[in-house]
């Protein structure tokens, strides 16, 4: 394993921030990343570990290791008439692998298309996109506990699926590091077409009537693209804020006073509220502020336009979500990870 000091970590965020790492290095086993761990904890530094580092914002620079995931492998593991199994290594990139179960024909996961990261960062944030979450198809997880050294496999009921959420953000968080997920794909999907616009893309695309998992993923890929900036062309890390889920009494109370609210039922008693439209209504759409601001199609998006500080990106998404409470008193909380010398903030 090679060991760098003093390095730039600007190619491994998508926002393409300048900040270096006080030590950096690569695993791609299990077996590395045992020896990596052993050596941080003889000099007891801070540690991070990079996936696809389009879920962090680099505030400063990071007085620690970086070990960045590069366990790449994509293995059936179980093949039956209706499903399949696939063991995937934690560091592939995550819509490689959504294409690679497309051109094979099984479904669960072309609806979330084009998420930026990799595949072990799926479970920890339980990513989701137009009406499925990854949690359908998760399986299992295999994970090496930083402090004892050991593995363990974690299966779905014990990974506290909810909304942008899972144990690894909450009571083990930082405590694991994912190395494998396992995923059921079906041989005979079902499609998932009625949340936002896809139904309306797929007519775009001159599809009418029972689309197939390519299909839908096309379309998926063409909504994102309308709405999200490339981060190789200008740094993002995707939508930066959550939704906010809040009790249907309050959000009987906001209609009220803003009747033309985007929002969607959440559960019998819940209500999601399009987080973007709450930023949209304060002007914070396309603002900027030198290099740093708010991307011009998505109110959700935070973006470095070329030269800009993690610093001012943070305190911009502190401006926002004070505005909006102010506003409407509703609390945003940050889908990113805020970075600073010493770990997670």
């Amino acid at each position: 394993m090679d060991w760098h000091h003093n390095f730039n970590l600007q190619p491994y965020n998508t926002f393409g921030l300048s900040a270096s790492a006080k030590r950096f290095a690569r695993f791609s086993s299990s077996s590395e990343l045992l020896d990596a761990l052993d050596e941080v904890q003889k000099i007891k530094d801070p540690l991070l570990v990079l996936g696809g580092g389009s879920n962090l914002l680099l505030v400063d620079n990071f007085d620690g290791t970086v070990l960045r995931n590069e366990i790449r492998r994509k293995e059936i593991t179980r093949d039956e008439k209706d499903y399949v199994e696939v063991a995937v290594g934690a560091g592939e990139n995550w819509h490689e692998f959504v294409l690679w179960t497309i051109e094979n024909g099984w479904g669960g996961v072309e609806n979330l298309s084009l998420i930026p990261g990799s595949v072990g960062a799926a479970p920890i944030q339980n990513i989701g996109a137009y009406g499925v979450e990854q949690k359908s198809s998760f399986l299992s997880c295999s994970a090496i506990e930083i402090a004892s050294l050991t593995e363990r496999t974690f299966y779905n009921d014990e990974c506290e699926f909810g909304y942008r959420w899972s144990v690894f953000k909450g009571a083990l968080k930082n405590k694991y590091i994912i190395t494998e997920v396992r995923f059921r794909l079906s041989k005979n999907p079902e499609t998932h077409t009625q949340y936002g616009a896809i139904q309306d893309q797929l007519k775009e695309n001159g599809v009418h009537d029972r689309p197939t998992i390519k299909q839908v993923s096309d379309a998926v890929i063409a909504i994102r693209k309308s709405k999200l900036p490339d981060p190789a062309d200008i740094g993002n890390s995707g939508s930066f804020f959550k939704n906010p889920i809040v009790p249907n009494e309050q959000f009987d109370k906001l209609r009220e006073l803003f009747p033309e609210i985007a929002a969607y039922p959440n559960g019998s008693d819940h209500t999601k509220i399009a987080a973007g439209w709450l930023i949209d209504q304060l002007g914070w759409k396309g603002f900027r502020e030198g290099d740093f601001g708010v991307h011009a199609k998505q109110a959700l998006v935070l973006v470095n336009y070329g030269n800009a500080k993690g610093v001012d990106i943070a305190q911009l998404a502190k401006k926002i979500q004070q505005d909006v409470f102010t506003k409407f008193g509703v609390g945003l909380e940050a889908e990113v990870n805020f970075i600073g010398p010493n770990g997670p903030m």
